[in-house]
Parts: structure tokens; C-alpha cells; sequence
């Protein structure tokens, strides 16, 4: 897809959250041999190390690859917090650099952004979990806009309300927990209208969500350290849901997410300090 600064970013990548350093190497190098193109890791992973060598270990050419990670709350304010996160990564740009968490010093953590934006380190600007109020005091405080925006999204919840703020702006959701998350994801592969889809179509219910996402407009980074599932979760790309089966889904919305962040904790967020893996 074509984000709103140009550059084109593809619907489909490998998530590396909750991965440890030999999982994340692993799964990024399997992925991209599997025809994966987007990778996507954080400095709370403490696995971008790792992730830089599963690049770079695939055989493919770093420029063929669209890499985006996250700097942490308690870098927002380090003046070197992108030139380390491109050494632990082991690359000279980052393809998109997303703030990870809205905390009260956001605003100087955007600024960093900008900043490599304009210097040519990184080639698009993210922001994560930057819903309600943050979006719109970010939207109207600062000339130079993100151009993706990471969430919580999946058919229970698939950010209604922040859709409209961002359509406008041409702003792309990037959806974590793509497939509800831990709790709701048994349920939502479950239910009667997925797996109906999915037997209409001859796909898995984790696949029929995933197409959904990308017919939603919606970038989706489904993580795993299963190559099988890594190779299901891409091959998505021969069938098309119908109307029906869209609007069918719609009814699953009921406003239900996995995670409820407070004011406290996103206090929280900006106290903790990764360790970052040292090799």
C-alpha cells in the first residue's frame, strides 16, 4: 500500500513481540525466505539485534526489505535513542520508527522523530497505542504527520472510532493481536461466521481474519515462532472476501479489546527500562 508521504509499505509482515532473540532470528529469516517483505520488532522486544541478523541472514537484499521498530518511553528524551536503535539493528535507516507508548513526554520523543525523518534515517514516522485524545492533540500540534498508527485491532474491536480520526490524514492502522489476542483469540477463531467463511473459501480461520484486515485497509503483523503458521499466515492472497462476508464479520464488533490502557499505566510505561541484549 502507498502511505501518505509516497512510500509504499507492504499489507503483510512477520511480528517479533514476545519473541526471544534466537525465536525473532529464526522466525525473520524464515519469513523473508518465505516471501515476507515487512518486519516488525521494538526496543521493549529486546530482540532487534537478533532481528537484524535474521535480515540479514535471509539472502535478501536490506533495500528489499521494510523494517519498522519502536522507540521505548524512556528514550524519548535520549538524543541518541535512533542512532542506537540503527546499531542494535545493524542498519544505516530504519523503514518506519514508531513511538511505542503515549506518556507525558511524548512530545519530545515525536520531536526525535522529526527530526530523523528530516535527516533521511528513517523513511516514515509511527506512533503506537496513540488513541483518543493523543492522536488529535499529535494531529493538531504538529506539522509533520505519521504516517501509520499501531493498535490494538481485530473483528471485536476494530477501531471504529479511530478510523474516522485518521481517514482523513490517510493515516494506516497497523493492527496488533491481529487475531483478538490472549483470551479472545479461541474465541474469535471459533466463531460460526469465521469458520463458515473459512470452509466457504477452503482457508483456516486464522487466515480468513487476516484477509479481512488487508480488506479493511489495515496492515497486519501476525508473530509466531511455527514456520508452518508463518507460511499460512502469508498465503492469504488467492481468495477475495464477497460483501457478504465482510459485513457478516462486521456484526462480530463489539467494541471489545484485549487491553484497557489507563493514565497509570501508561505511567508505568514510561519507569520501565528495557535491557537491551548485548549480542
Amino acid at each position: 500500500m502507498k502511505l501518505n508521504n509516497g512510500i509504499e509499505m507492504p499489507e503483510v509482515g512477520i511480528g517479533t513481540f514476545l519473541l526471544s532473540p534466537i525465536d525473532a532470528e529464526n522466525s525473520v529469516r524464515e519469513a523473508i525466505k518465505l516471501g515476507y517483505r515487512l518486519v516488525d520488532t521494538a526496543n521493549a522486544y529486546v530482540n532487534e539485534r537478533a532481528v537484524g541478523r535474521g535480515i540479514r541472514s535471509s539472502g535478501i537484499k536490506r533495500e528489499e526489505i521494510f523494517l519498522s521498530t519502536k522507540l521505548w518511553p524512556s528514550e524519548y528524551e535520549n538524543e541518541n535513542a535512533v542512532e542506537e536503535t540503527l546499531e542494535r539493528l545493524g542498519t544505516d535507516y530504519i523503514d518506519l520508527l514508531f513511538l511505542h507508548q503515549p506518556t507525558e513526554n511524548w512530545r519530545e520523543g515525536y520531536k526525535k522523530l522529526v527530526k530523523a525523518y528530516k535527516d533521511g534515517k528513517i523513511r516514515a514516522i509511527g506512533v503506537s497505542n496513540f488513541e483518543g485524545r493523543y492522536i488529535k492533540e499529535l494531529l493538531s500540534e504538529f506539522d509533520v504527520l505519521p504516517q501509520v498508527i499501531q493498535v490494538e485491532c481485530h473483528p471485536f474491536f476494530p477501531q471504529t472510532e479511530l478510523r474516522k480520526v485518521v481517514k482523513e490524514k490517510d493515516i494506516k492502522i497497523m493492527s496488533w493481536y491481529p487475531l483478538g489476542g490472549k483470551g479472545m483469540t479461541a474465541e474469535l477463531l471459533e466463531s460460526p461466521v469465521i469458520k463458515a467463511i473459512a470452509a466457504k473459501y477452503g482457508k483456516s480461520p486464522a487466515q480468513v481474519v487476516l484477509k479481512w484486515h488487508v480488506e479493511m485497509g489495515f496492515i497486519v503483523i501476525p508473530g509466531s515462532k511455527n514456520v508452518a503458521h508463518i507460511k499460512d499466515n502469508i498465503d492469504i492472497f488467492d481468495f477475495t472476501l464477497s460483501k457478504e462476508d465482510m459485513e457478516n464479520i462486521a456484526k462480530l464488533d463489539r467494541g471489545e479489546r484485549r487491553y484497557n490502557r489507563t493514565e497509570e499505566s501508561l505511567k508505568g510505561f514510561a519507569l520501565w527500562r528495557p535491557t537491551y541484549e548485548t549480542k
